[in-house]
């Protein structure tokens, strides 16, 4: 009771009057007037280090988690001039695989964890397989926030799974993942933005990739809302990370653009803005380089 009382008392210091209509036209101003403004070489050439390289299939394995990982090391030499991806991400089997492969500075080994996708699981389960994934050399973890006890308002069974998580996570950055289709309203999104980030999470993250609808612009237009104002109360600065039916160049520019107008400069690094995709890394490759590259 104490720890609700808690939860009401922190959300109660925040905007929730908000609703799905008027997101939808914030959303349509930024995409109409200030998306062409971003449509740039440097732009696209800023969100290549962006990028977390994904591989999340059933049929993964060694052999081509390493060939996956093989291709990060290959770009670095054979595109010098250009970023690298930010992190390559895979499930937590494969972490020691990736750390032991990866001979590019600066590129995040990152890990799905806590019963990706659904969450479904028992918490002690989670979090052994965070810490296993940390111990396998994972230098960042995403987990899936309990969809089904934010849905029933048991935000303190949310808020203990997060920490718990976070805390199995050691030093190691947690990004929390909304699965923000299956919560329906911009003020679901905008109340469980605010819970992961009380309950520590370092990014939040608007979707699996599993389910749909993945990302959208609107729940992002939300996220980094709930960013910017718990930065203006806390000072602590939160990343922003879409996945999850990023399939054009033009997408990648509406969340940049978004994140631009409602976050700030402060936000535009390849630390603070992650996107969590693989077909978009050749698309933004070739619009860089002006021919088409299937590289990765």
């Amino acid at each position: 009771m104490e720890e609700k009382n808690k939860i009401e008392q922190v959300l109660s210091q925040y905007n929730l009057d908000i609703t799905d209509e008027e997101v939808r036209e914030a959303v349509k101003t930024i995409i109409a007037e200030k998306v062409p403004l971003n449509d740039t070489h440097e732009v696209k050439k800023f969100l290549m280090g962006s990028v977390e390289l994904t591989t999340l299939k059933t049929t993964d394995s060694e052999t081509s988690v390493m060939a996956f990982t093989e291709k990060v090391n290959q770009f670095d030499e054979q595109y010098p001039d250009l970023p690298h991806v930010a992190t390559i991400c895979v499930y937590p089997k494969f972490a020691k695989t990736v750390s032991e492969t990866l001979e590019v500075e600066g590129v995040e080994v990152a890990c799905v964890s806590g019963s990706f996708p659904s969450s479904q699981s028992l918490i002690e389960v989670k979090t052994v397989e965070t810490s296993l994934a940390v111990k396998d050399g994972a230098t960042e973890i995403d987990i899936v926030m309990n969809v089904g006890a934010f849905l029933e308002g048991d935000y303190d069974t949310v808020v203990d799974e997060i920490q718990q998580q976070k805390e199995a996570c050691g030093e190691q950055a947690m990004k929390v993942i909304l699965e923000t289709g299956c919560l329906k309203t911009a003020k679901n999104i905008k109340i469980a933005s605010l819970l992961s980030m009380y309950g520590g999470a370092d990014y939040i993250k608007t979707s699996t990739g599993k389910l749909e609808p993945a990302a959208t612009p609107e729940a992002a237009y939300v996220m980094c809302q709930a960013i910017k104002e718990y930065y203006d109360k806390t000072g602590i600065q939160i990343g922003f990370k879409p996945a999850g039916g990023l399939n054009s160049v033009m997408d990648a520019l509406i969340y940049y653009t978004i994140v631009k107008e409602v976050l700030g400069e402060k936000w535009l690094t390849n630390k603070w803005f992650r996107m969590g995709t693989s077909r978009l890394a050749n698309l933004l490759l070739s619009e860089v380089v002006g021919e088409e590259v299937k590289f990765f």
